[in-house]
């Protein structure tokens, strides 16, 4: 079975993204979507992207980036899913094929039912391009807090909370200091799996650590996030099949924290995002400087702690 190449666009104004419904009669019809269309032979995949927008919404773009690549099988159908971000554009989108089409706050498109192909792609669209972790608490709670609130007033909304070694009631009170905090700036934090189990309720998710995403039978319950760490091909599969929303890969070069470990080589780092089937964040000697280069490899942009986190 030929696979078939389509790109698609998640066009953004402000926090909206663009959605169209598919026709009854087509292939998962009914269903809504990302648009796009398919890739003509020898076509390449930017005048596509540009040519499918015109005839579909009547629209011109302007700046457009990769955003993931998705392989998908259907029982009846192969697909490669070529998916780039439109950040500018020009004119007024519309159903111009007679699609409905609609804008919907990036938070509400779980609400919508998307082809399978399309799942990664709604994860993907509501992620930014930075993942910051934070370092063990070395200091006072206050510093701790003004520190992640001088990262969210810079703009990051994504972080992973990862206090092992925090004492209980040290780590109750920097709790209830980052809550009014997480809610002001409209930030997702997920809990590193390694932390107890009842801090996992109070954020947004969870992010396993290799060794708890090995030993997981299944994807952790009441959870809006889950994230994973790999390391190899394998660890992504597995990470796949257990439904995580992203993962991070390291490490992308070699780190202060590891100094032993090799880096993934940039061949295997590219072939493994090209192959994944979940966002992946660059992990390991990376910061924001790192985001155009990670990005052109296919990853969903870059994580870590000391290319982020405020030192004194």
């Amino acid at each position: 079975m030929k696979r078939v190449h389509v790109v698609a666009a998640v066009i953004k104004r402000g926090n909206d993204i663009l959605i169209a419904r598919r026709p009854d009669h087509v292939h998962q019809g009914g269903k809504w979507e990302f648009p796009g269309g398919k890739v003509e032979s020898g076509e390449a995949v930017e005048v596509a992207l540009a040519r499918e927008l015109q005839e579909e919404l009547g629209i011109q773009v302007i700046d457009a980036k990769p955003l993931i690549t998705i392989a998908h099988d259907y029982p009846d159908k192969q697909v490669l899913l070529d998916v780039w971000k439109v950040s500018q554009f020009a004119g007024e989108p519309q159903g111009l094929e007679g699609q409905e089409v609609k804008w919907v706050e990036s938070e509400c498109l779980p609400d919508y039912e998307f082809p399978a192909a399309n799942v990664p792609i709604v994860a993907a669209a509501r992620l930014p391009s930075a993942y910051v972790i934070t370092p063990e608490l070395d200091g006072s709670v206050d510093n701790f807090v003004a520190a992640l609130r001088s990262l969210m007033q810079d703009g990051y909304r994504l972080f992973q909370l990862r206090l092992k070694d925090c004492e209980p009631a040290v780590r109750k009170d920097l709790i209830a200091a980052i809550d009014p905090l997480r809610a002001e700036y409209r930030a997702r934090i997920l809990v590193n799996s390694d932390m107890p189990h009842e801090v996992h309720s109070r954020f947004d998710g969870v992010h396993l650590t290799s060794r708890q995403l090995l030993a997981c039978g299944e994807r952790p319950e009441n959870m809006s996030w889950v994230a994973a760490s790999c390391h190899s091909q394998s660890d992504i599969q597995k990470a796949e099949a257990l439904g995580v929303d992203f993962i991070t890969l390291s490490p992308y070069r070699k780190t202060q924290s590891h100094p032993e470990v090799a880096p993934i080589s940039a061949d295997d780092f590219h072939q493994w995002v090209r192959a994944a089937k979940v966002p992946v964040y660059a992990l390991g000697g990376v910061s924001m400087k790192d985001e155009p280069q990670v990005l052109s490899l296919g990853a969903q942009g870059v994580a870590g702690i000391r290319g982020f986190w405020p030192t004194e």
